[in-house]
């Protein structure tokens, strides 16, 4: 079996290791990875381990030794156990060619927990009255039996279901078949291969060793009920393990976007990449087995702070010298470029950190889902609180919105669990978080690992205004306890629609069951408890209005509503603001800024707007087009405060993106993807991408300027790799507009 893996058109090599030999981040030849790996070239090896210098000459080998049983080849019955063990989606376990045209053959990929079944060519039949067989299975650097690293076997004729155990199944002619047990706990990694037959007369035991040339792979197995990432559901297996495609979801809490993703966890690269980072971030291999320590591990690598993993964050706007976060259609471009350079990839933000962690999950086998939690935050102080300050003048800074990773683990609070590879804070010295019981979050249970409180916050955390009082007279707080953590989404399973999970993170708002939660990670966790001595006046009602959807290129208002139900009139001082902000909450720039002194007569109500037209803000607005509006407001007569704020996402148009309905393996066919530019100014820098598991590398199109108001099309060849339900991710990325995507789906079918 060959151990690189690739497809036509496309070679991935084992990436090089430091030395003296070539500098960190050079592709290594491909005789320098089967000599690294112990392979061989060609699929058949020699059968004894005995350097060639120390071989006997022919006629001074014994007549024992001359009979002793030896292997002449090892069939993994690669398509059978891959059917058996749910891995047949993996390109490796196929026939493949690099780009010289070299066939590489099928490696082996096996969940943990369910057996599989080899077949062994001898040079004569296998007598067990005679031989004896001993099966060994090594991976790491230094195996040890101690360690589980290690493990030798002998053959045995009873099953041996959830251990290691290898069986005779049959025994016919020069060949045996052979069933091997894994254990349901085993370590997830690359695992080595050798096979000794001993003779047990007239040679003192000597030993004929069989090493095979190429490692195969075993990964969690969520079908298998001992295994501690079991899904207990077909669907969900289906969705969360097997499903190569979905989306991410961005946006506001009002303006949910799904962003067509590529996980692409089955591409002929992914299983040796992942195994890289696993080794890269030091897990060592007898942890390896344990599901809630990948997990964690997994968290730190995604990102490039302290590891050198695989993304660099940027949220500064300034995107030069890498790959706009907003370009990205999956995590197939990001992991290959990694993978080809060893170095970190620029650029990420937070959802594109859940899409690769959730590939890099279910390249090994563990359930994962991306979730996307709007309204989020950030409690940088340990308060629970999310904590917002206001100046005399009624402008604010505030936190987060990102998304996300969840995967199941048992026992106890099991089920979901919350892990975050965005780099945000340190964790025992790394920066990760999780992963933590999504049902412990619920409940308020912050003391439980990993990072529980942290997590808490950004779902469901109080929002605590902090309003400076004129003449330096204190602080004023106003608290809102319903603007955090809100439409909690994810992909539907088994279609593309949007999954609101807020009620799995939290319970409903303002509910006794809610608020007994967050008083108990108050008093478990916070560090600032008297902040909810409740000593507001409350005596005016105060209500920013929602805003309607709004296209980018189309002006808007900002209003404030104004009741007074006392018989007294009141006076009072707003002021609407409308302010540029990343997706992240943090503010880049005012738009726009009005006062307005009100007189509110007894038991009235009403209004006041600001307008917001194209030009004030066109040349303002960044990235994804956020923008909060403000309201602040102050009542003379009896010193009442409120504050409040609101987030919504002007709207973009989606890619058209053409493609036949049905194509044959391996035939090129035409996609056709088109956009109208909403905007009144010309686009320049203009680039299209398109991506899709299976279907092709990831593809970029460079485009000519496109007028006001222009139409642009671009067309290309691509190939699809194999059959299947398939989809193809397009995304537009310039200058002047960004983060606009669409897609189009498509059935290969053999030809």
């Amino acid at each position: 079996m060959g151990c690189v893996q690739s497809k036509p058109g496309r070679f991935a090599l084992t990436p090089h290791k430091p030395g003296k030999d070539k500098p960190l981040g050079q592709p290594i030849s491909r005789d320098q990875y089967y000599r690294r790996h112990g392979a061989s070239r060609k699929p058949t090896p020699k059968p004894l381990d005995e350097p060639a210098a120390q071989r006997k000459p022919e006629d001074a080998i014994s007549e024992e030794e001359k009979s002793a049983l030896k292997v002449l080849d090892i069939n993994f019955n690669v398509e059978e156990n891959a059917q058996r063990h749910h891995t047949e989606k993996y390109e490796i376990t196929e026939w493949r060619t690099d780009p010289s045209g070299r066939s590489l053959p099928p490696q082996l990929v096996v969940r943990r927990g369910e057996p599989f079944d080899i077949l062994i060519k001898f040079d004569r039949a296998y007598d067990t009255y005679k031989d004896d067989i001993k099966l060994v299975f090594t991976t790491g650097k230094k195996p040890r039996e101690s360690k589980g690293t290690q493990v030798t076997l002998m053959l045995s004729d009873k099953d041996l279901p959830r251990q290691w155990g290898a069986k005779l199944v049959k025994n016919e002619g020069q060949s045996a078949s052979i069933r091997i047990y894994t254990p349901p706990n085993c370590q997830v990694a690359k695992w080595n291969f050798k096979f000794d037959t001993i003779v047990k007369k007239g040679s003192g035991g000597k030993i004929f060793r069989y090493t095979h040339p190429n490692p195969f792979y075993m990964i969690f197995n969520p079908w298998c009920t001992e295994d501690k990432v079991f899904m207990p559901d077909n669907t969900s297996r289906d969705e969360y393990v097997l499903n190569d495609k979905g989306r991410v979801y961005r946006g506001t809490a009002k303006q949910i976007s799904a962003k067509p993703w590529n996980f692409g966890q089955f591409e002929d690269f992914m299983l040796d990449c992942v195994m890289y980072l696993l080794d890269k971030c030091e897990l060592s291999y007898q942890a390896r087995g344990d599901p809630v320590k990948v997990a964690r591990k997994i968290s730190a690598l995604a990102n490039a702070p302290d590891d050198a993993g695989v993304l660099v964050g940027n949220w500064s706007g300034d995107y030069s010298g890498g790959t706009s976060p907003l370009a990205w259609v999956g995590s197939v471009a990001i992991l290959e470029q990694y993978w080809k350079t060893l170095q970190p990839v620029k650029f990420g933000q937070c959802w594109v950190f859940s899409g690769v962690v959730t590939t890099i999950c279910r390249v090994l086998g563990l359930p994962a889902r991306s979730t996307t939690n709007f309204a989020s935050a950030h409690d940088c102080d340990g308060s629970i609180t999310i904590d917002n300050y206001w100046d005399t003048s009624g402008t604010s800074t505030c936190g987060t919105t990102y998304g996300w990773l969840d995967r199941t683990l048992p026992p106890g609070y099991g089920g979901w669990q919350a892990i975050d590879a965005t780099p945000q804070e340190l964790s025992d010295g790394v920066y990760c978080a999780g992963p933590a019981s999504v049902e412990a979050i619920k409940n308020g249970l912050v003391n439980l690992p990993y990072d529980a409180n942290f997590i808490f916050a950004e779902v469901n955390a109080d929002k605590v205004h902090w309003i400076k009082k004129p003449d330096n007279m204190g602080w004023a707080t106003v608290k809102e306890k319903h603007k955090i953590g809100k439409n909690i989404t994810t992909k539907a399973l088994s279609a593309d629609d949007r999954q609101d999970v807020t009620n799995v993170y939290k319970f409903k708002e303002d509910s006794q069951q809610e608020r007994m939660a967050v008083w108990r990670a108050i008093e478990e966790g916070s560090t600032r408890k008297d902040i909810y001595q409740d000593n507001e006046v409350k005596n005016m009602k105060f209500d920013l209005i929602e805003k309607e959807d709004t296209m980018f290129g189309e002006s808007f208002d900002v209003t404030l509503k104004v009741t007074n139900d006392n018989t007294d009139p009141r006076d009072i001082k707003a002021t609407l603001t409308a302010t540029v902000v990343y997706y992240t909450g943090v503010a880049v720039k005012v738009i726009k800024s009005e006062t307005y002194n009100i007189m509110a007569p007894g038991n009235s109500a009403g209004q006041v707007t600001m307008s917001v037209s194209v030009d004030d803000y066109l040349e303002k607005v960044v990235d994804m087009c956020n923008i909060r509006m403000e309201a602040a407001a102050h009542v003379e007569q009896t010193d009442q405060h409120h504050c409040e704020s609101d987030d919504f996402r002007l709207l973009k148009p989606d890619l058209d993106v053409k493609a036949p309905a049905q194509v044959k393996i391996g035939t090129e066919y035409q996609v056709e993807v088109t956009l109208k530019n909403p905007l009144p100014k010309k686009l320049t820098k203009c680039e299209f991408q398109l991506e899709g598991a299976s279907l092709q590398r990831p593809v970029k199109l460079k485009h000519d300027v496109i007028p006001p108001n222009g139409v642009a099309k671009v067309t290309t060849k691509l190939k699809a790799m194999r059959v299947g339900e398939r989809e193809i991710i397009a995304s537009f990325d310039s200058k002047e507009l960004s983060d606009v995507d669409g897609s189009a789906k498509l059935t290969v079918v053999k030809d």
